[in-house]
């Protein structure tokens, strides 16, 4: 028996041994499974077109100058991808047409353009209601995240809601640049001029005598172009919803060579700002195009800036009459 008792300790011994080695080995053996990747995506940011593209064909229409667009492309395949535009400051109830154009050249389509004029439907071709402010639409492609970033070849069109829809006019673009390409950086200069309601900031005797509401103000801004003219934009904020207002810069005059006396030219500078903003009860705005250069308008130029009253007659000769009236495009 003592024998018996003797050998059983070192192989009860043994046998935990062997188990504890067993477990360790299992541990050893058993493996993670391998974690999925996160599906690849990248953004891209498109400014307005003022010439980035086509220096000669900025865009040249009565759309404010603040839309800017992005493109989100994002893997869902090894052979698949979604496509999302982004458009910020809409148009509410406008269609934005947006379209992906096949790169060509120029030489072997009809009329010059260096893309093809049909959109590629099958990489984006979408309309996107405005809202107001920030909208978005998005396109399954079959095609991989790769090639849409690195091989496809195309520009990103989004054309203006405002005017007929062409393929051949750049200057209708609101928006141009290489598809799903990160755009070259742009040194354009730009500047906004704040203008408060005609409380006889210029002259106490010009302040407003009227019937529209003091809470008109308004914004001029000056945009340099890549051909070297410029666009004016002007904001009107708290305007009356369906009244017309006409808006004019006129050049600088001295009082005693005018027919009237007024420190201006009483006939507007057409060259320069010349435009009818139509209220709509909250902020209306307006654009042209002026060969003039940046430099000129912001920092030659002498003349002021007019909103004209829509409740009263238009005249240039009584600036009680002007519901906004400062130096054109001066702090």
């Amino acid at each position: 028996m003592k024998f018996t008792r003797h050998l059983a300790l070192p192989v009860l011994a043994f046998a935990l041994l062997a188990g504890t080695q067993s477990c360790k080995k299992d541990d050893v053996e058993t493996t993670e499974p391998t974690p999925t990747p996160p599906a690849m995506s990248s953004t891209y940011d498109y400014e307005f077109n003022n010439g980035q593209v086509v220096p000669t064909a900025a865009y040249d229409g009565s759309h404010m100058d603040n839309v800017t667009a992005s493109i989100t492309v994002t893997e869902l395949t090894s052979s698949t991808a979604r496509i999302t535009v982004t458009l910020n400051n809409t148009i509410a109830g406008e269609t934005y047409h947006t379209h992906a154009h096949d790169a060509a050249d120029p030489n072997t389509t009809p009329n010059g353009t260096p893309y093809n004029e049909s959109p590629n439907t099958a990489v984006y071709t979408q309309m996107i209601m405005g809202n107001g402010g920030t909208v978005s639409a998005s396109q399954d492609v079959s095609m991989s995240y790769a090639d849409i970033t690195s091989s496809y070849e195309g520009f990103f069109v989004v054309h203006d809601p405002l005017q007929p829809i062409t393929t051949t006019d750049i200057s209708t673009y609101l928006i141009v640049g290489s598809f799903a390409r990160t755009q070259a950086a742009t040194n354009l200069s730009s500047m906004t001029f704040p203008y408060a309601f005609n409380t006889g900031q210029v002259a106490a005797a010009y302040a407003y005598s009227g019937m529209h509401d003091s809470s008109l103000s308004g914004d001029l801004k000056i945009q340099e172009l890549a051909d070297g003219t410029s666009r004016v934009s002007v904001m009107l904020n708290n305007s009356m919803d369906g009244e017309m207002y006409h808006v004019h810069a006129h050049d600088a005059a001295d009082p005693n060579t005018t027919p009237n006396n007024t420190p201006y030219n009483e006939t507007p500078n057409a060259g320069l700002c010349t435009m009818m903003v139509t209220g709509n009860g909250g902020t209306a705005g307006g654009s042209q195009m002026s060969s003039m250069s940046y430099a000129d308008i912001t920092s030659v130029y002498e003349g002021f800036f007019v909103v004209h009253d829509p409740l009263q007659p238009i005249t240039t000769t009584d600036p009680t009459t002007y519901v906004l009236l400062g130096l054109f495009a001066r702090n």
